[in-house]
């Protein structure tokens, strides 16, 4: 069993930064991506930026530019730059493998005056 934990969410004004983590722990096997993905009410789930098993970054257009993920052994993290009041959402953490999916249980960023 794999669990994702995810931390740094929170409250912060318009053009504000955040940086949200995210470690896995558990029985890791195999070649394996790490994605943010972010679900606004109302909205579906949609993906933000992605790393894929051989390093390389994708990003959403719509953060692109503004957001930069990083990963680093099994920790993975998301600096949030120039937030807009649209970034507001609960970020989930997601570890693919060739056979499943984890997901961490969400933190919140609000981006709010």
């Amino acid at each position: 069993q794999v669990q994702l934990v995810e931390s740094g969410g929170g409250l912060v004004q318009p053009g504000g930064s955040l940086r949200l983590s995210c470690t896995a722990s558990g029985d890791i096997s195999g070649p394996y991506s790490m994605a943010w993905h972010r679900q606004a009410p109302g909205k579906q789930r949609e993906l933000v930026a992605r790393v894929s098993s051989e390093g390389s970054p994708m990003y959403a257009l719509s953060v692109k530019g503004r957001f930069t993920i990083s990963k680093d052994k099994n920790t993975l993290d998301l600096q949030m730059n120039s937030l807009k009041s649209e970034d507001t959402a609960v970020y989930y953490c997601l570890l693919s493998t060739f056979s499943a999916a984890y997901w961490g249980q969400g933190t919140q960023v609000t981006v709010s005056s």
